[in-house]
């Protein structure tokens, strides 16, 4: 992709021989807009100028237009992935599928893919670790897993190994330890990724969740406390499974492209 061209940018470009097809083609691809209905703006581009999956967030969208959506998006793109479904945003869906467009139900992440052809997702290289602190972390870790699978990672996982129960731990980190990149996901008070960058010596992404109750419930004690981490991690925002694994991905390519 080139950086800030415009359409009228890359044109002249390869008519001054400054850039090649395969060039000016990828960028123009990575440009592609398209607008369905006055209601949504389709960037049909994204994996080619971002490396990574347009992703449709179906909270907050009325399950007949989340559809809509998917189905256009599946057309521009040849595949797409849905996060936070709820099961009347499955039922609209489902619906609504063509005979041609295959669907993959990932019901532990909330999410869905959609494709129009058989051949997986090409490999990119980097393994991700995923860890979370206990079960009810798992939707938000599984999020995750998805987008870091989507965007050509390997990815290990070590669940239900929090702080309550340290000696779970170790012995899990162990088939972990080569991993390129690691994403921990903690609610309550949020300490398990700290301890994980203290032991590790690669990149580590806090992941508060939203589980926990009374005061500072909900995430907010998770947040405050990686943020106050002493150990050297990153931090995204609470329950954002899609942006940890998205990081993670682009970490574990160690900036490779294509």
């Amino acid at each position: 992709m080139l950086p800030n061209a415009t359409i009228r940018d890359i044109l002249r470009m390869y008519r001054n021989g400054e850039v090649s097809e395969d060039e000016a083609a990828g960028a123009l691809e990575g440009l592609r807009i398209e607008v369905l209905d006055g209601m949504a703006r389709i960037d049909a581009g994204r994996s080619v100028r971002c490396g990574m999956p347009e992703v449709v967030l179906a909270e907050g969208k009325e399950p007949e237009a989340f559809a809509e959506i998917m189905l256009a998006q599946v057309k521009a793109a040849g595949r797409c992935v849905a996060t936070r479904l709820s099961p009347e945003h499955l039922d609209a869906l489902r619906a609504r599928l063509p005979p041609d467009v295959r669907m993959e139900h990932r019901e532990a992440a909330r999410a869905v893919i959609l494709s129009t052809g058989d051949e997986p997702v090409p490999p990119r290289g980097g393994t991700v670790a995923i860890l979370t602190a206990g079960t009810s972390d798992i939707p938000v870790a599984e999020e995750a897993r998805l987008i870091a699978e989507e965007m050509g990672c390997e990815v290990r996982t070590a669940y239900d190994v929090g702080v309550a129960g340290i000696h779970r731990l170790f012995s899990a980190l162990k088939d972990l330890i080569p991993a390129d990149v690691f994403i921990v996901a903690a609610g309550r008070e949020g300490t398990l990724p700290a301890i994980v960058a203290g032991l590790v010596d690669r990149p580590v992404i806090g992941v508060p969740v939203s589980t926990g109750y009374g005061y500072m419930g909900g995430g907010e004690a998770a947040l405050a406390s990686m943020l106050q981490s002493c150990s050297v991690l990153a931090v995204v925002n609470i329950d954002a499974g899609f942006t940890a694994g998205a990081f993670a991905a682009q970490v574990a390519h160690g900036g490779r492209r294509e």
